[in-house]
């Protein structure tokens, strides 16, 4: 909406320029969100429904009682930011319908909680699906792998598949991560923020991924300004989820903020970029998925002696506070992710 103030008005009053600037856009948006979300959260909770407690989730007693499904505040938000903030042009704002259906799907599955596992993964897969043919525009797409020095272009079906499972993987993770006050928030904040330096600085730059030879995204920027609010909304919304936090973000807010992720790494063209951003993520939540997966489908029983959230494991068997795994959690998440991602967009 603004860009299209610019585009105008622009010529009658100069400091309408600003409007154009995907910076200006993505800072003013962050700090937008965040506000709004800061101030929002608190008058709003009270209508929220309340937690009921986890089954076999380590401490799940002290979330009783508290405001669930701060998501449905902070996603509706951030929705407002988009349509206000994104050039409305801009092939990414097609996604919005799949994000508030993903935090319909959140919300509902927090109020009521009687989808199955089997109900909610159909239901991710459907919602993965539409945000991946959106992204791609079931055309040929030119993916890049670290190693792999010439692009790869994989015909509209194969990309759209590939880009369905790592969006529905993020969905997945990212629930299951949530858990612990202010550990899932955080570090898929990091993530998104990675990925929005990356779009908007590198693989958004032509000069720069010429030099890189990796595939130029032309929507680069666009999607930075999408991540960035995003991450904006999730700065208000830790204000108030860092330990001991007064409201959780819930499916609402777990599922889209996977959604998010997902989408903004199928649009880096690099599939693994998902493994190197999100690293904790997969790791504490997505392994637990394998573990179950295996377990249920095939029978094999691996890592019996590991507890899953790996979360829970540590708070459980390593006698870790919130605080700890909060902070060491995001220390690694740091280290590794900054390490891969410099160490993927130089080998070639």
């Amino acid at each position: 909406m603004l860009n299209w103030i610019y585009e105008v008005a622009g010529h009658a009053w100069g400091p309408l320029r600003l409007f154009d600037s995907f910076f200006f856009l993505a800072a003013t948006g962050f700090a937008v969100s965040a506000l709004a979300t800061w101030v929002a959260l608190p008058k709003l909770w009270a209508r929220l429904p309340m937690d009921r407690g986890r089954a076999f989730a380590v401490d799940a007693d002290k979330s009783v009682g508290k405001p669930i499904s701060a998501g449905l505040i902070f996603v509706t938000i951030f929705c407002i930011a988009a349509a206000l903030f994104v050039p409305l042009t801009a092939r990414p704002l097609l996604t919005l319908p799949f994000i508030l259906a993903a935090m319909v799907v959140g919300y509902l599955d927090d109020r009521r909680g009687g989808f199955t596992e089997y109900q909610l993964a159909v239901m991710d897969l459907v919602i993965a699906l539409g945000a991946a043919m959106v992204v791609y525009g079931l055309k040929p797409t030119a993916i890049w792998l670290p190693g792999w020095r010439d692009a790869v272009v994989l015909a509209p079906w194969l990309a759209t598949l590939i880009a369905t499972g790592v969006i529905w993987l993020a969905i997945n993770a990212t629930n299951c991560s949530d858990g612990v006050d202010g550990v899932s928030g955080s570090l898929s904040a990091t993530a998104m923020m990675l990925l929005g330096g990356l779009l908007y600085a590198v693989l958004g730059n032509e000069q720069v991924v010429r030099h890189l030879h990796i595939p130029f995204v032309r929507e680069g920027a666009n999607w930075a300004i999408m991540a960035f609010l995003m991450v904006g909304c999730l700065a208000g919304y830790l204000w108030y989820n860092a330990p001991p936090s007064q409201v959780l973000m819930g499916d609402a807010g777990s599922r889209p903020i996977g959604l998010m992720i997902g989408m903004l790494v199928v649009a880096t063209n690099n599939p693994l970029f998902l493994a190197l951003v999100a690293s904790m993520l997969l790791l504490n939540g997505a392994t637990g998925l394998v573990k179950v997966a295996l377990m249920r489908f095939l029978g094999l029983k691996v890592l019996g002696g590991v507890r899953f959230p790996l979360h829970d494991h540590c708070r459980k068997e390593l006698g870790w506070s919130n605080s700890q795994v909060l902070v060491r959690f995001m220390l690694v998440h740091l280290g590794v992710s900054a390490l891969l991602v410099i160490l993927a967009l130089k080998l070639r």
